[in-house]
């Protein structure tokens, strides 16, 4: 409404939303906004007269109560009534019998006409003497009683006809008897229903959709039918008429202003349908428009999970280890020529379309190390080595990457691991280069020309200060310290040893 002010649509669904909420004044006030904009438009029309019609009820008061009696088979009790019948003759009366059904909050307007109130006693089953015209049942509800103690009853006037013609009565007696054929039609249909539903429970689905034929013919307002029917074809694997049928169920379900999980339902038909057939993006679409009208939970997690199928399905389809090949060939190139940016690019499309090559991986984080983006690095390494535990590169990779890291006691280590996996040793130089580079590094932060500087340097961080607090490592310092062989021991223990490692890099341990 925001968007486009004079949209009549968005103040129907702003009044429908507040009415479903029990708002119905709010929801009054939107649908009349509405009408201001289209006042022939029959949807805020009928949404109208709704609320109304829901505020009255909510009054709860005695007339509005009374208001009830005046159905739309008033004019049969009153015919079938000998002590009744006699006011169908009399239009005025017929006329405010008319309002009283269009809103039954108004018989508060009409009781003042004693008519109206012996109507009510007469629906209500109460004995009384009937008058047969204005002026008489005025002079019968005055009159005295028997008992002379008895205070009279007030005499109420019949209202003066007016200068103007009284209109004519609608002709509710027809619409009494369409009313009873809706009635009758969906009688009908919901037993064809209940029949179409026991067969579909024996899985016999043709004598189920027989059924629901039947029932939508007897009441093409029973939207549930076509729900079930759809349904129904969906068992039998008739997708495609199960689609057809939930689209015809959801265009007739708006017209009658059907439940929302009605609505919901038949969504969910067509998105099983699309799902069934393979089309995953239609049957994402379908479910969305599901959740969209009626969340519920399990219709939400067969989004969720076609969304991960369509993943990996798009991912799938995507792949192509040729053009993979070509990618890291180009990345390899930019990496030559020192353009790294370039080069992840490459390398990122290689992995798209062949994410299981680690060579892809590890190109990458030698970019990323250039970049200074080791996390991402690292992620890529260890992606390798999972991809291929028993790739070299990965290793040498990781170690250039810890070293990067200025850890280089745990590049050291990898440097080690990195030999154990080169069983052919095809890549012996490469991996004592950068373990000799790790040492150097090592080397030059233990014996620089301020240690004192470095080891208060080392302190401020938080790792070392809590290595450094804990009482165990206290005693193991005091050990290397009169034993250095004891160093070897120790390094057995991984914690401890990830602690060591800590403090070497740190430059509070000597190693040499």
């Amino acid at each position: 409404m925001s968007i486009k002010s004079d949209w009549a649509k968005g103040y129907s669904r702003k009044g429908a939303a507040l009415y479903g909420l029990k708002r119905y004044e709010a929801a009054a006030e939107a649908y009349k906004e509405g009408l201001k904009i289209e006042p022939g438009n029959n949807l805020l029309k009928k949404g109208l007269e709704d609320v109304e019609n829901a505020m009255n009820d909510e009054e709860g008061d005695f007339a509005g109560g009374l208001g009830k009696l005046f159905g739309p088979d008033i004019y049969q009790k009153m015919a079938s009534n000998p002590k009744l019948s006699s006011y169908l003759s009399q239009p005025d009366l017929m006329q405010k019998i008319a309002e009283i059904q269009k809103n039954p909050g108004a018989i508060n307007m009409y009781m003042q006409d004693p008519r109206i109130m012996q109507l009510v006693m007469g629906l209500l089953g109460l004995d009384t003497k009937v008058a047969t015209s204005a002026e008489e049942a005025a002079e019968a509800m005055g009159g005295e009683t028997q008992s002379e103690s008895r205070a009279p009853e007030p005499v109420y006037e019949a209202p003066k006809p007016t200068s103007k013609a009284a209109p004519e009565p609608e002709p509710m007696e027809v619409e009494t008897s369409e009313e009873a054929e809706k009635k009758q039609n969906r009688a009908a249909s919901d037993k064809e229903k209940d029949l179409g539903n026991q067969a579909y429970k024996k899985r016999q689905f043709d004598e189920a959709l027989s059924h629901y034929d039947k029932a939508w013919e007897l009441d093409n307002t029973n939207i549930a039918v076509l729900t079930n029917k759809a349904a129904a074809l969906f068992e039998a694997e008739r997708f495609d008429e199960c689609i057809t049928t939930s689209e015809a169920a959801i265009d007739a379900g708006r017209e009658v202003r059907a439940d929302y999980k009605l609505i919901a339902r038949a969504y969910s038909r067509m998105g099983s349908a699309y799902t069934k057939k393979g089309d995953l993006v239609n049957a994402i679409k379908y479910y969305q428009k599901s959740l969209s009208e009626h969340r519920t939970p399990d219709v939400l997690n067969k989004v969720r999970e076609l969304e991960k199928q369509k993943k990996e399905a798009d991912k799938e389809a995507y792949r192509d280890p040729k053009i993979s090949d070509e990618a890291r060939e180009k990345g390899n190139v930019a990496f030559k020529a020192h353009k790294y940016a370039e080069a992840v690019s490459h390398y990122t499309e290689a992995i798209k379309r062949n994410d299981k090559d680690p060579r892809n991986y590890t190109n990458r984080a030698t970019c990323y190390v250039k970049l200074m983006a080791l996390p991402e690095a690292d992620r890529d390494c260890e992606e390798a080595m999972k991809l291929d535990p028993t790739f070299v590169k990965a290793y040498i990779r990781k170690a250039a990457v810890l070293f990067a890291k200025r850890d280089y006691m745990k590049s050291i280590d990898m440097c080690e691991t990195a030999r154990e996996k080169d069983v052919e040793r095809k890549h012996t130089g490469e991996i004592d280069s950068q373990k000799y580079k790790a040492y150097a590094a090592l080397n030059e932060v233990q014996s620089g020309t301020n240690r004192d500087e470095t080891a208060k340097r080392a302190m401020e961080d938080p790792e070392v200060q809590a290595i450094m607090g804990d009482p165990t490592m206290q005693l193991i310092l005091k050990q290397m310290q009169e034993d250095p062989a004891a160093l070897k021991d120790h390094m057995k223990n991984p914690q401890v040893a990830a602690k060591i490692r800590t403090l070497i890099n740190a430059g509070i341990i000597s190693v040499r």
